[in-house]
């Protein structure tokens, strides 16, 4: 049995707004096992992102707590992998500097450049360590981000819909790459995302959260083989049910869905 590497304890967050305090997440509760990948959907504005920034030390709850591997969370930390929905590149770095960027933030750059080849490889981006990120896509930067926040190995890998902005082709492939990276790491990952289809591709288990104040309503088992087909009985099903939870189910199923 996989041990538990991240837990949520009774996790509230609020903010004010100038006005009045506004509750961004209440009683969150949440436990992820090594090795899984778990999704966060839920309405705009329900704390998705939020969550997602308490996760990974970037904003600090006003009651619960958040550990890593039994060590309390109390702020950003390279073993707490964080993508942006941009990628946030250095535009004046090529693809391998950008790359090896946090090795050299952290001063281990020299005992670990080998490891810059090592994931311009996971990542499918060999032949172009020189360019620049104005020389590629929108995709090949996303991999880029993705293979900078790998770089410092850490214990969990935490997504902020990376993919939202791309077109379906290079997110199918993006997914695709991050199933790759599951399986050779054996990586915990965090997905947030409004994509309906990507969440039941990707993940082991699925987190429904409500509109603000944002609650986990349900938390689903994807009990569906890898590879997953998107046109499965299975697949189909079980986007109808979650649709349905959001009354956006209809009886004629689109290719994609977003929520």
């Amino acid at each position: 049995m996989s041990k538990d590497v991240l837990e949520i304890r009774n996790v509230n967050r609020v903010y004010n707004d100038g006005e009045k305090d506004v509750k961004a997440l209440s009683d969150i509760n949440l436990t992820v096992k090594e090795g899984e990948f778990v999704s966060i959907i839920g309405s705009s504005g329900c704390g998705k992102t939020t969550l997602l920034k308490l996760i990974a030390g970037l904003d600090m709850p006003q009651s619960g707590e958040l550990l890593l591997n039994e060590s309390k969370i109390t702020g950003p930390d390279y073993k707490r992998g964080y993508v942006f929905q941009q990628n946030c590149l250095f535009e004046w770095l090529t693809v391998e500097k950008n790359i090896a960027a946090g090795l050299k933030a952290r001063h281990v750059y020299t005992q670990n450049k080998d490891k810059v080849s090592k994931y311009i490889d996971l990542v499918g981006l060999h032949g172009f360590e020189k360019s620049y990120p104005h020389q590629i896509s929108g995709g090949m930067a996303q991999r880029v981000a993705i293979a900078r926040a790998l770089i410092n190995e850490p214990e969990i890998l935490l997504l902020d819909e990376p993919m939202g902005a791309l077109d379906s082709f290079t997110r199918a492939d993006i997914q695709d790459k991050l199933l790759d990276i599951k399986k050779q790491e054996n990586l915990t990952m965090i997905l947030v995302t409004h994509d309906v289809d990507e969440a039941i591709y990707l993940s082991d288990r699925i987190v429904i959260m409500t509109p603000r104040p944002g609650r986990i309503s349900e938390v689903i088992d994807v009990d569906i083989p890898y590879p997953r087909q998107r046109g499965g009985a299975e697949f189909i099903n079980l986007r109808r049910n979650l649709l349905d939870k959001f009354h956006l189910a209809s009886a004629e199923p689109q290719p994609e869905y977003f929520i």
